[in-house]
């Protein structure tokens, strides 16, 4: 079964996509298998998976609206390994539907299921707002990562966020965890970075990854050129950073799941 995890920040800019990408493909290079789910009408991450938005017959708003199916509607990546359900501009209209459809809330996880024994991770790429195709996303999740940047603002922003989270929990899906923080574009010589990756540690402890991301020039380029930064340049900081994360994440479930049989 697999293990859904959406990725999320109300903050646009913080590296949600590059993380959903970058952690695809190296959770792929550990032998995972992979599905990412692009909910975000911008459509970065299926751009960034090197398939064309724009020449797309089905996207997540036919598997939102059940006019596809999942099996239907996924590609698999040339350079990642993983499977993607992508999305364009065209997703913007699900929003609306969405609002008029029964169980508007759950049909991406309805959707989900028939699909989840053939993966062992999901990833769902959120957009930077909190609709209803977040709402989805969050409440097909099993788990929500964090991109953060260590900025003056961020920490203002993860209270909102975490709002929501609660709210969602109370709500709709009460299995809903903080699957962790992650450090983004982080620059260790700039103090105001350091202080508030202090004050999130201080605050969150073992809920921030150890993994920080940092600032990469290989991690900007890789998206333009359609690939993971794995598969652009495997050398780079941050294509090591993004393997590094994917194995404290698969530290950290083989962990629980001893303390669970404990």
């Amino acid at each position: 079964m697999a293990k859904i995890i959406a990725v999320t920040n109300q903050k646009g800019g913080v590296g949600k996509t590059t993380t959903s990408i970058n952690l695809a493909a190296s959770l792929v290079a550990t032998k995972r298998r992979v599905l990412l789910v692009d909910m975000d009408p911008q459509g970065n991450a299926t751009m960034g998976s090197g398939v064309s938005k724009n020449e797309l017959d089905r996207i997540s708003y036919d598997v939102l609206t059940g006019e596809a199916s999942v099996e239907e509607v996924r590609i698999t990546t040339m350079n990642g390994g993983y499977d993607l359900i992508p999305a364009n501009g065209d997703l913007t209209a699900a929003e609306v539907q969405l609002l008029q459809m029964d169980g508007r809330e759950t049909r991406l996880k309805q959707a989900l299921q028939p699909v989840s024994q053939s993966y062992d991770y999901i990833l769902i790429d959120c957009p930077p707002a909190l609709n209803m195709l977040t709402v989805n996303a969050l409440a097909a999740a099993d788990a929500v990562m964090i991109p953060m940047q260590c900025e003056y603002y961020a920490l203002e922003g993860l209270t909102a966020l975490l709002d929501t989270i609660n709210k969602i929990r109370s709500s709709i899906n009460p299995e809903l965890q903080i699957e962790g923080l992650l450090r983004t574009m982080f620059d260790p010589r700039n103090k105001l970075a350091s202080d508030v990756s202090q004050q999130l540690t201080d605050h969150f402890g073992g809920k921030v990854y150890r993994t920080v991301i940092p600032r990469n020039v290989r991690l900007a380029e890789a998206p333009s050129y359609g690939m993971p930064v794995l598969a652009y340049d495997k050398s780079s900081t941050g294509a090591k950073s993004y393997l590094a994360l994917a194995g404290e994440m698969l530290r950290n479930e083989d962990t629980g799941a001893q303390r669970a049989l404990a």
